[in-house]
């Protein structure tokens, strides 16, 4: 009896997109010229450079005389250098710059938020600025979701904090991108403006709301704390003592008007 068994099937990997096929052509490319490079600066190895001594180990002798000798020999050998013939010439994927339309084969803004931009035409103070992850929330209006989940996802780079190096790595955003998706959610910069005037109205609102309950709360403790209770301990003073019955009699405080029943016997 035979057990036949399915071969289990193969993870699908996600295709890559045209910018990381790009990518990845223009590093081998560059892989290619370095190695050109090289080629052509010493295409062959120089003399003595292929053979080098191997040093053979000694030949043992017998003497006949009950012990040994150790001849040594040193043996020639020559160990051939590969040298790979120079690979193909091919055209560069070369970009193109959408600030200046110049082509150009890699940038900062390239490799790291995917932008076609040279280095050149970087404006690292305004347009290409970078700002953190709650400046984006703030000025913007961006929600967690927005950053994280709506694709494209927007990309990011780690920093150390610059206030204390034990904080957590700051998220730094492409200003750009972040205007970009901005606009995306609401539509234009007056619908923006509006809900940034709105949010701020509401945080005046709540911020009145809670002075005025401080200022209740201080009324409430400045009063309480004028009026004082007497914890002075009460004597009664009893007035004229009545029967009230053959043995029953009573008193009644001349002060609190406190009335003391008791009996005789």
């Amino acid at each position: 009896m035979s057990l036949e068994t399915t071969p289990a099937p193969k993870a699908e990997t996600a295709p890559l997109s045209a910018a990381m096929r790009a990518k990845i052509e223009r590093n081998r490319q560059r892989a290619l010229m370095l190695r050109q490079a090289r080629l052509a600066t010493r295409p062959y190895p120089s003399a003595g450079e292929g053979s080098s001594r191997v040093k053979a180990p000694p030949k043992v002798i017998d003497t006949g005389g009950g012990f040994f000798l150790e001849e040594e020999e040193e043996e020639e050998g020559t160990v051939k250098k590969i040298v790979h013939p120079p690979g193909p010439v091919l055209e560069f994927d070369y970009l193109i710059c959408d600030e200046c339309g110049k082509e150009f084969m890699d940038s900062y803004l390239m490799n790291h938020f995917d932008l076609a931009t040279c280095d050149n035409c970087r404006d690292v103070e305004n347009k290409h600025k970078l700002i953190t992850r709650t400046e984006a929330k703030q000025e913007y209006l961006l929600k967690d979701c927005d950053l994280d989940k709506r694709e494209p996802v927007l990309r990011f780079i780690l920093k150390k904090n610059p206030h204390n190096a034990q904080w957590g790595d700051m998220k730094l955003y492409l200003k750009l991108q972040v205007i970009k998706r901005s606009l995306e959610i609401w539509g234009s910069e007056e619908a923006l403006e509006e809900a940034k005037e709105s949010r701020q109205d509401n945080r005046e609102k709540m911020k009145q709301k809670k002075f005025d309950k401080k200022v209740k709360e201080l009324r409430r403790a400045i009063r309480s704390s004028t009026w004082k209770k007497d914890t002075s301990i009460h004597h009664h003073e009893y007035g004229a003592e009545e029967q009230i019955d053959e043995d029953m009699y009573k008193k009644i405080c001349t002060t609190c008007g406190h009335e003391l029943t008791y009996e005789k016997m």
